[in-house]
């Protein structure tokens, strides 16, 4: 049975009273330090919106989102702009700020873009609340601040053979014990020969996980899926278009390599279907299109229910914190794109994440990088 996607997270404590009284954003253009290049595009800038949520009390809860496209950081902005409007002067209550925010949006769709600014909004607010409690998110949520075995996403990208083997090796640097590696490439072959390179390039305990970026159909899946389960890979990530879940059902039915889904989850319900549908071995949802901090949690209660090993999609530094209060927490998706702004970018230890003793997410802007970095 599906786990009741609307349910709340619960709190170790009682929160503290807060009011909100404004929402601020910046837009940053954060160079990469290894281009991502996928079957869809090749990105070298990470266009981050910055939200700062203030509060009558003085606290400030902080969040940011990877917005993939600088027009999206602006539209963003938009839409966070008009609801803080709405729910300026009422109690920092994330559930209920959601639900109002929610009904707001209704005409427009709670989907897309909008959900992910309401998960800004979300994700904020629960930074100043625990802020305000004095105590790491994690806590908050009721878990311990331990550390986050975590993974390096931070590049390989398409590229050839022997520039993937080397940036492989780089990207183990601070004890990492795993990679992603994009592939798509016009043929099979191509695909195999970067995997291989890679392969035998890192030590065999280090495991080799591997994205399409939806880039296949059904047929051409199962073609390449079967054909990659030999050669040392751990994951299969969205080959096909990321709501086929029939599809997915059946590349989940088929193939012995285990099948990856979930940062196009726009909300728990959906999530919840591709779950029922059996449609992914593994589930990684995004924090800024499940639904911040609030939808997190609702959906780690989904995977627990079914007994689903639950990964992470980007933003690390408050990922870690909402797989140290997940059930079934898998892997950390660690990129390095916020340590550009960061005054104390996230810290890895031994391919872990430590999760700072800092109050909330222990985020705090370097605005000295922001005023460079800025492009709003």
């Amino acid at each position: 049975m599906a786990a009741n996607a609307e349910s709340s997270p619960i709190l170790s404590e009682a929160p503290p009273r807060l009011s909100i009284r404004d929402l601020k954003t910046m837009i940053v253009e954060v160079p990469m330090t290894f281009a991502l290049g996928t079957s869809a595009a090749t990105v070298r800038k990470a266009p981050l919106l910055l939200v700062d949520l203030e509060t009558e009390e003085g606290i400030t809860g902080r969040t940011y989102l990877f917005c993939y496209r600088v027009s999206g950081a602006r539209a963003l902005a938009a839409l966070l702009a008009d609801a803080v409007e709405v729910v300026r002067g009422k109690p920092a209550a994330p559930v209920e700020i959601g639900q109002l925010l929610a009904r707001r949006f209704t005409l427009l769709a709670v989907s897309g873009l909008a959900r992910m600014a309401l998960a800004a909004f979300d994700g904020a607010l629960w930074d100043a609340l625990a802020r305000a409690a004095n105590l790491p998110l994690a806590t908050m949520l009721g878990a311990s601040p331990r550390p986050v075995r975590a993974y390096n996403s931070s590049g390989l990208g398409l590229m050839t053979p022997d520039a993937a083997a080397d940036e492989a090796e780089a990207l183990l640097a601070r004890g990492f014990k795993a990679v992603k590696l994009r592939l798509g490439y016009a043929i099979l072959a191509e695909d195999l020969a970067v995997t291989r390179a890679v392969r035998r390039r890192i030590p065999d305990a280090i495991e080799i996980f591997v994205d399409y970026n939806q880039a296949l159909d059904v047929p051409e899946a199962l073609k390449r899926g079967r054909a990659l389960e030999s050669e040392g890979v751990a994951w299969f990530e969205e080959p096909i278009r990321y709501d086929d879940y029939a599809g997915y059902a059946r590349l989940t039915h088929e193939l012995t390599l285990l099948v990856q889904l979930g940062e196009n989850f726009d909300g728990t319900a959906q999530m919840a279907e591709a779950l029922r549908q059996q449609a992914c071995d593994l589930a990684m949802p995004d924090f800024a299109r499940i639904g911040g901090v609030t939808g997190w949690m609702q959906a780690a209660g989904i995977a627990s229910a079914y007994g689903m090993p639950m990964s992470s999609h980007l933003l690390p530094e408050v990922s870690a914190h909402l797989l140290a209060a997940t059930p079934t927490a898998h892997w950390l998706e660690y990129v390095d794109w916020g340590d550009a702004i960061l005054e104390q970018p996230l810290e890895i230890r031994n391919g872990h994440a430590v999760i700072p003793d800092r109050p909330g997410a222990g985020m705090s802007w370097d605005m000295a990088a922001v005023k460079k970095l800025r492009i709003d």
